[in-house]
């Protein structure tokens, strides 16, 4: 149960602790309900713009629901449900495909390789590829940021360190590692354990495994809070109480029905999934974001004031579909 103000004033959580938010905190809600709205409007061919939000408009931000994006996506029907479908194979697939996080990146090496295999991987054959690529532009995603590994693997260029760090992990046996773990949180040690992974990049490679046949954990299982996260967690809460961010996270998915209720938000879910940890983890980095524009009253850890990223039309339509294991592509279908 939790004690409400009238109007917008903030909301203090009676049940586990007395956690004290701000008037992001609704933000938080409105801003899923309108993200997830704008991702139906767009499967339903409706006119762009999906939404009168001004911020929403103009700006870029991540779906609702993690794998809803479109890196995701690609990853999901491209990378991991294909073959060879082997534990060695789909790994070597997620990691060389995530470290790198770029579809164009993916697309080169698929065209000047073939299929990719890790039977047929060839260290000389891959540098000379990226390193090509790199005279060009940026090979690397910007979703987040990896150490270069000079001191680890004593390359300079980034991308060698990258794939000397996927070699280390298949000679060290660490699919089947990953296959034999008994969590979700097992699966991020194991993981993290390794040079150049730090725990936002643990936990996001957990996550992408875990999209696979390889692991078949709950979502609601485990979580680790990113930066941007943590950002968004102190624009909304004025005061945690006796909760961690942690904590914070894993009340805000067992609440979701009830916020949206409250707030009178007709939340659409993922054809009946409702909101995991991953996804309101996500959430709390893009409220961030939306809040620097929306409430530049309310700090954050960070002194962003601007967003960077400006949303560009992108007309490449997307089949959407998820790992099997969920259930949801024939609803989807339907």
């Amino acid at each position: 149960m939790t004690k409400r103000n009238e109007g917008n004033g903030p909301i203090v959580f009676s049940r586990l602790s007395p956690a004290k938010t701000t008037i992001v905190y609704q933000t938080y809600w409105r801003f899923a309900a309108e993200r997830q709205a704008i991702f139906f409007r767009k499967i339903e061919k409706a006119p762009f713009p999906w939404t009168t939000d001004p911020i929403l408009k103009r700006y870029k931000f991540t779906n609702a629901y993690r794998a809803s994006d479109r890196v995701s996506q690609y990853l999901i029907k491209n990378v991991i449900y294909r073959k060879p479908n082997s534990i060695r194979e789909v790994f070597f697939r997620i990691l060389l495909f995530k470290l790198f996080n770029k579809i164009e990146t993916w697309r080169l090496l698929e065209h000047r390789i073939g299929q990719i295999t890790y039977e047929e991987y060839s260290f000389e054959r891959y540098d000379q590829i990226l390193n090509g690529a790199l005279r060009k532009g940026c090979i690397f995603s910007g979703a987040y940021i990896m150490p270069s590994g000079t001191g680890t693997f004593g390359h300079r260029r980034k991308h060698r360190n990258i794939l000397r760090l996927i070699e280390k992990m298949m000679n060290e046996e660490v699919p089947l590692k990953v296959a034999e773990a008994r969590s979700m949180q097992q699966v991020f040690e194991i993981l993290l354990s390794y040079p150049m992974i730090g725990d936002f990049l643990a936990y996001q490679l957990t996550t992408d495994i875990n999209y696979s046949e390889i692991t078949n954990f709950s979502e609601m299982e485990f979580v680790v809070p990113g930066p941007g996260s943590r950002d968004g967690i102190k624009k909304c809460f004025e005061s945690l109480g006796g909760l961690n961010e942690v904590d914070v996270i894993q009340v805000m998915a067992e609440r979701q029905d009830e916020e949206f209720n409250n707030l009178g938000l007709n939340f659409r879910s993922l054809w009946g999934r409702r909101l995991q940890l991953i996804d309101c983890q996500n959430l709390f980095c893009e409220v961030d974001k939306y809040a620097r524009l929306a409430h530049p009253e309310i700090k954050g850890r960070s002194k962003r004031r601007r967003i960077k990223q400006i949303y560009k039309f992108n007309n490449e339509q997307i089949d959407y579909w998820y790992p099997p294991k969920w259930g949801l592509n024939d609803k989807i279908a339907t």
